[in-house]
Formats: C-alpha cells, structure tokens, sequence
C-alpha cells in the first residue's frame, strides 16, 4: 500500500507540473507575440524619425522610440513574468523611461522640434 500511495503523489505531481509547464508555454506564446509586436512598433518608429543633423535633436527624437519600445516591453513583462525580481525591474524601466520620455518631448518643445 506504501508503494501505491507513493505511486500516487508521484502522478499527482507529474500531472500538476504537465498543466504547469503547458500554462508557461501558453503564456510564453502570448507574450512572445507580443514582445515581437512592441519590438517591430519600437523599430519602425524609430526608423520614422528623421535626422537633422543637430546631434541634441537626433538623441531624443531617436532616444524616445526607443523607450517607448522598453516601455511598451516592460508592460508585458508585468503582464506576464513570474519572477518578482523581473516585475520589479519592468516597473522601474516603466517609471524611469515614462519620465524621462516626458523630459525629451518637453526639451524638443522648447526647442522648436
């Protein structure tokens, strides 16, 4: 009877950790298509922004897709992660770059762009 009991936690944990890793690789879809999503936005958008020649210009109007983009992924990573340590790093890429996407747009404004 010992073996028996033993057989069954054993397929007990095997059939937890199956729907478990089946529940990862859904999720890992999900957030694959859209972590390539924000990737391609990120890119055309930075390809979208024209060059000046004044190198002050260039940074942010290049700088800020760009952070738009890691915001965009930090977003997901929120939705999706597991991890504490990963959400906690999503949450400050979003409050850090959202920030300082607000301080590029406002110098580009009172620069004339």
């Amino acid at each position: 009877m010992e073996t028996a009991a033993k057989l069954v936690v054993i397929i007990a944990l095997a059939t937890s950790a199956t729907g478990a890793i089946a529940q990862n690789a859904q999720h890992g879809s999900e957030s694959t298509k859209e972590f390539k999503a924000a990737d391609m936005n990120m890119m055309k958008n930075m390809d979208a922004a024209p060059y000046t020649g004044n190198p002050d210009m260039d940074f942010r109007t290049h700088v800020i897709p760009h952070h738009e983009g890691a915001i965009a992924m930090a977003k997901i990573a929120l939705k999706y992660a597991n991890d504490a340590e990963t959400k906690r790093m999503a949450q400050k890429i979003i409050d850090d770059q959202e920030k300082e996407v607000a301080d590029m747009q406002a110098w580009l404004k009172k620069n004339g762009h």
